[in-house]
C-alpha cells in the first residue's frame, strides 16, 4: 500500500485509515438517522469528512438536535373547551367563513394543535412607542399575573422602565414571570436581574448557551417569540422586542415594526404558548401550573373576531407557521401582500408566490433596503429576478430598518407574528403568529402596507447590477438554508 515506508509505519497508517473510515461511517449513520433533507444531510457528512475535528465540533454545537417539550394537557383541554364554545356562538350569528379559510384554519390547528378562538378586540399597533404604551397600560391594569416572553430584552432605557414597572407590580402582589432567550438577551446581567429577583419576579432563561449548563448546549434553537399576557385576558404578540432600537422616542432611526393587542379567549392560546415554554425552561411541574387554572384561563365572553394563534418550532417538524403562510398564499384570489425583514424563501415558498402571481393575484413583497445583515440582504436579492419574471412586485423600504412580519390575503385573513420569511424562522426558531380571519384586521394591515410603500422604492427589472454584486448575491444564496 505504501511501498517506501517501513512496515511499522505502514501498519500505523493502515490502522489510521481503518479508524478514519469507521469514524466517517459512524458519523454518517448518526446524521442520516436525523432524517433531514438530502441536501442538508450530504452537506453535513461532507463537512465532517473534510474537517475531522472542527467538523465534529461544529455539528455537535450547531447541528440538528431532537427537542421535545411537555404539553400542559389539562390546561390545553380547558382552553379548547372555551374555544369550541366561542366558535359555536359565533356560528349562531349566521357567519359562515369561506371554505378556503376553513382549510387554512384546519391545517394550522392540525399542525400545532391550536384551534380558532374568538377575540373581543384586535388592535394593530404601529411602532414601538404605541406598542410599549399599550403593554405598560395592560401591565398596570393586571390584578393576578403578568407573563412576558422575549427574544431580545435590552437593559437600556425602555428595558429599565419595564424593569421598574415589573418590580412595582410584583411588590403589589401580582405574579410576574419573565422568560428571555439566553442568546438574544445575553446583556441582561446579574446587576440588572438582582432587583427583579429581590422583588419576587420569577425569571428564567431559554436555552442557556454556556457549556456545562447541559450535556449539549443549544446554539441555534432560540425562542424568537414576543408574548405578553395579563390576567389571561389581554395579550400581545408581533415583531417588537424590548429595546431602544424599536422606540422612536429614544432613537430617531428606530426600527419600523408592528404588533397586535388581543383581548378575549384567543389570549388563552398565547397563555398556553408561554406556559409550555416556561415549564420547558424551568422544569416546573405541569401540575403546579394547572392548579391555578381558573386564574390562568379565565372564562371570557366570546367576541366578534375569529383569531387563531399558530406556533412552530424545532420540537414540531410540521412547520405550522410555514404551512399556514403557504396555504394562505395559495388560497389568494385578489392579493397577497407580504412584509418581512428577512426574505430567504425555500422552494415551496418561492413556488407559492410565483404561482399566485402567474394566476393573476396581486403579489407584493416589501423588504428593507438594507437589513441588519448584509448576507441576508444579498441572499434576498438573489431571488428578485425569478420572482419579478412571474409577476411578483417587490419594494424596498428605505426610511429605516423594516422589522414588520405580516401577510394580508384578500380581505379574508391577516398574519401578524414573530416569524421572518426564511428557513431559520420556519424551522430553527420557536415562533408564534396570530391569524385573524375576516376583513377587519386585513383592511387595517392593507392600509398600513400601502402607507409603508410611500417610504419605499420599487425594484426594477433593469436595475444596474455589476458583476461583483451579482456574484455576491449568488454566493449568499448558497447559505440560504442556514440564514
Amino acid at each position: 500500500m505504501w511501498p517506501h515506508l517501513p512496515v511499522d509505519r505502514q501498519a500505523l497508517l493502515a490502522a489510521l485509515s481503518i479508524a478514519w473510515g469507521a469514524y466517517i461511517a459512524v458519523l454518517a449513520v448518526w446524521i442520516v438517522l436525523q432524517k433531514r433533507s438530502p441536501a442538508s444531510t450530504l452537506s453535513w457528512i461532507v463537512s465532517m469528512a473534510a474537517l475531522p475535528y472542527a467538523g465534529f465540533a461544529i455539528y455537535y454545537f450547531l447541528g440538528p438536535q431532537r427537542l421535545s417539550k411537555q404539553r400542559l394537557r389539562r390546561l390545553r383541554s380547558q382552553a379548547a373547551l372555551f374555544a369550541q364554545a366561542d366558535i359555536d356562538r359565533l356560528r349562531q350569528t349566521g357567519i359562515q367563513p369561506p371554505v378556503a379559510l376553513l382549510q387554512i384554519a384546519r391545517l394550522s390547528s392540525a399542525a400545532c394543535d391550536m384551534p380558532v378562538a374568538t377575540a373581543q378586540s384586535v388592535e394593530l399597533l404601529v411602532g414601538g412607542a404605541r406598542t410599549y404604551d399599550a403593554i405598560f397600560d395592560a401591565i398596570r391594569a393586571a390584578r393576578h399575573h403578568v407573563h412576558l416572553e422575549y427574544y431580545i430584552y435590552e437593559p437600556d432605557h425602555i428595558g429599565t422602565a419595564l424593569q421598574q414597572l415589573l418590580i412595582a407590580r410584583a411588590r403589589e402582589g401580582v405574579t410576574v414571570r419573565l422568560l428571555v432567550d439566553a442568546l438574544g438577551s445575553q446583556r441582561l446581567g446579574r446587576r440588572f436581574m438582582a432587583p427583579l429577583l429581590a422583588a419576587g419576579v420569577q425569571v428564567a432563561r431559554f436555552h442557556d448557551t454556556r457549556i456545562g449548563r447541559r450535556l449539549r448546549p443549544v446554539i441555534n434553537y432560540r425562542t424568537h417569540r414576543k408574548i405578553v399576557v395579563c390576567d389571561g385576558a389581554v395579550g400581545f404578540t408581533g415583531g417588537i422586542n424590548i429595546t431602544d432600537e424599536e422606540d422612536p422616542r429614544t432613537r430617531a432611526d428606530a426600527y419600523h415594526d408592528v404588533h397586535l393587542r388581543l383581548a378575549g379567549s384567543v389570549v388563552h392560546w398565547l397563555q398556553m404558548t408561554f406556559l409550555e415554554d416556561w415549564a420547558y425552561a424551568t422544569g416546573e411541574p405541569a401540575s403546579q401550573l394547572a392548579d391555578d387554572m381558573p386564574a390562568l384561563l379565565p372564562a371570557l365572553e366570546p367576541g366578534p373576531h375569529a383569531v387563531q394563534i399558530v406556533t412552530s418550532g424545532p420540537d414540531n417538524g410540521l412547520e405550522a407557521i410555514h404551512r399556514a403562510h403557504l396555504a394562505a398564499i395559495n388560497a389568494a384570489t385578489r392579493r397577497a401582500w407580504l412584509t418581512t425583514p428577512y426574505f430567504v424563501p425555500g422552494e415551496a415558498a418561492l413556488m407559492a408566490l410565483t404561482s399566485a402571481a402567474l394566476r393573476g393575484v396581486d403579489v407584493r413583497v416589501l423588504v428593507p433596503r438594507r437589513s441588519d445583515s448584509r448576507v441576508v440582504s444579498a441572499a434576498a436579492r438573489s431571488y428578485y429576478d425569478e420572482l419579478m419574471a412571474a409577476g411578483v412586485r417587490i419594494w424596498e423600504y428605505r426610511a429605516r430598518m423594516l422589522h414588520s412580519k405580516t401577510l394580508v390575503v384578500d380581505d379574508a385573513c391577516a398574519f401578524v407574528g414573530t416569524a421572518n420569511f426564511d428557513n431559520r424562522s420556519f424551522r430553527l426558531n420557536f415562533e408564534v403568529c396570530a391569524i385573524a380571519y375576516g376583513p377587519a384586521l386585513a383592511q387595517d394591515l392593507a392600509r398600513q402596507f400601502e402607507a409603508d410603500l410611500a417610504s419605499s422604492a420599487p425594484v426594477q427589472a433593469d436595475r444596474p447590477r455589476p458583476f461583483a454584486r451579482r456574484l455576491g448575491e449568488a454566493v449568499a444564496r448558497l447559505f440560504s438554508p442556514l440564514l
